[in-house]
């Protein structure tokens, strides 16, 4: 039998403290993730709406089918910096007219919806999402262009996102703006550039350069509705495809374009009966321990993530401080690599390498569940070659084509996260758990380290060491680790695609394997040289 079975203790004391301390996580991601939907206030709210306009979200909703699932991406975008959290843009995947989509929404509330750096890099995530997954794009278009004060750090880059919608109509990518409001400048490019545009009569404003800058460039007297306005792009220039009354009959007419274009997922299907795990998700908020430190048995994870928590364990008596198996996660076949101990020794790395030609061979995805210290070190170590099987797991991992999901549920530290899939191998879709860590090592190690090269400096130089100096500096540096490690610190970064709830991760794996079977799914037949 592949049944998984538990032994997780619902009344130890160590899974009160767990869950304490993960729902204490998740308390503190929901009071981000509200600033992020508040966008810029009450005040900026309501003045939009006094202008007879829908939030985002409440055009998001209008688009999307009724009761469909919107996983939502990079929402704590730009936390902890400068900017509102969120990055004043709106992006995830969701189904409008049965189509899976990537939508990317401006909020108007926010600084009239301009781009900032975070924005910027936002966008371009989710279209390079689209396009690796074959996804359709929806734009809600209501932006007035850049920062101008961010404009050094938007300028060059932001042609990408001109790029990457004209690659993604080269692919045979639908591509469709709604414009709501203003979209200038470069911004005016969007509508252009996407294969289908709707414009609101008398509230979308699509021009190269408004009114003032005309005056000043041309001497030319001109108004917002001769320039750009719907109805002339309807009648006159040929920029408007649909003319909307309101802004409802914009999302209308928007679902009406997504209905027609006949489109169809070159992946298969769920191939298996999606069957509940046997073990509740609700208890994984018990089974992971604040302390990355402290390991936990990812297998009490997939009994509670995996169909009927059915998982055929492969090579389970060997490098056993890496878990691999056969799964399917809502009727999806899949590949699972999961960090058992946290350190990877050369066993767990030709382990990996194996399983990973496998599931190339058989089209099967992989699902990377990170908590992992990185590759061990040490004379032992190094004599034995672990570098060589380091690298092989890591050519393995950046040459396999079929599509990768990565969760960091605790630690994700060194080449360890290279060797599991990590930001900088392109899985399709990556998230993190609230209370995970990421940097080149934990900052208790780091410091270490650091202390240990002022020492040696210090005695190759013939000088004394001050050791209050050191425990001075030691404490800000694990302190700078710790809140650059921070999970919330990482996503506002764009270096994974949002955090998520623990009992969702099932949900969320679901939803990603729906969206990456939009493309096709196919393993790689030949590798590179794997040093031996």
């Amino acid at each position: 039998m592949t049944v998984l079975k538990s032994l997780l203790d619902v009344t130890a004391e160590s899974y009160a403290t767990n869950r304490k301390a993960q729902l204490e996580a998740l308390a503190k991601l929901e009071e981000q993730l509200e600033l992020a939907v508040a966008g810029g206030g009450e005040r900026y709210v309501r003045r939009h709406r006094d202008r007879g306009k829908l939030p985002v979200r409440e055009r998001l909703e209008l688009l999307l089918d009724p009761d469909s699932p919107f996983l939502e991406l990079s929402a704590l975008a730009a936390w902890g910096t400068d900017f509102t959290v969120g990055a004043s843009v709106l992006t995830g995947i969701g189904v409008v007219s049965d189509v899976e989509c990537v939508v990317i929404g401006h909020d108007p509330t926010v600084r009239g919806g301009a781009m900032n750096p975070y924005s910027l890099r936002k966008t371009l995530r989710a279209l390079e999402i689209a396009r690796v997954n074959r996804l359709p794009v929806v734009n809600l278009v209501e932006s007035g262009g850049a920062d101008l004060p961010t404009q050094a750090d938007l300028f060059v880059p932001a042609g990408r996102i001109f790029h990457e919608l004209t690659e993604l109509s080269s692919l045979g990518i639908p591509t469709l703006a709604i414009v709501f409001g203003n979209s200038t400048a470069g911004g005016a490019y969007v509508p252009g550039m996407c294969d289908y545009a709707v414009l609101v009569d008398r509230q979308a404003k699509v021009f190269l350069g408004g009114p003032p800058l005309v005056k000043m460039a041309t001497g030319e007297e001109a108004d917002d509705e001769s320039l750009g306005g719907a109805e002339m792009h309807s009648r006159v220039s040929g920029l408007s495809d649909y003319f909307a009354v309101d802004e409802r009959d914009a999302i209308r007419l928007g679902r009406r374009v997504l209905s027609r274009i006949n489109w169809r997922k070159l992946g298969p299907g769920p191939t298996r009966t999606p069957e509940p795990p046997r073990f509740d998700p609700e208890e994984i908020l018990g089974i992971v321990p604040p302390d990355t430190k402290v390991p936990f048995d990812p297998r009490e994870i997939l009994a509670r993530t995996v169909d009927g928590s059915d998982f055929d364990e492969y090579k389970p008596l060997y490098g056993t401080s890496l878990v691999t198996g056969w799964a399917s996660i809502h009727g999806y076949p899949v590949g699972v690599l999961a960090n058992h101990r946290g350190v990877l020794f050369s066993e767990e790395a030709k382990k990996a390498s194996e399983f990973i030609l496998l599931a190339n061979q058989t089209d099967v995805p992989l699902v990377f569940l990170q908590n992992t210290t990185g590759y061990m070190v040490g004379t032992r170590y190094e004599q034995g070659g672990i570098i060589k099987d380091g690298a092989k797991m890591i050519n393995a991992v950046t040459n396999s084509t079929v599509p990768h999901l990565t969760v960091n549920m605790a630690s994700s530290f060194g080449a360890g996260n290279y060797g599991m899939s990590g930001r900088a191998y392109d899985p399709r879709l990556m998230f993190a758990w609230p209370g995970a860590k990421l940097a080149v090592m934990g900052a208790p190690q780091l410091a270490g380290v650091m202390s240990i090269v002022g020492r040696a400096s210090a005695a190759s130089q013939g000088r004394e060491f001050d050791e209050e100096a050191d425990r001075t500096r030691t404490a800000a540096i694990e302190s700078q680790i710790e809140r650059e490690s921070h999970a919330f610190a990482v996503t506002a970064r764009l270096y994974d695609d949002g955090i998520v709830d623990p009992r969702d991760t099932r949900d969320v794996l679901g939803m990603s394997l729906s969206a990456v079977h939009s493309n096709r799914v196919e393993g790689r037949r030949g590798f590179g040289v794997f040093r031996m």
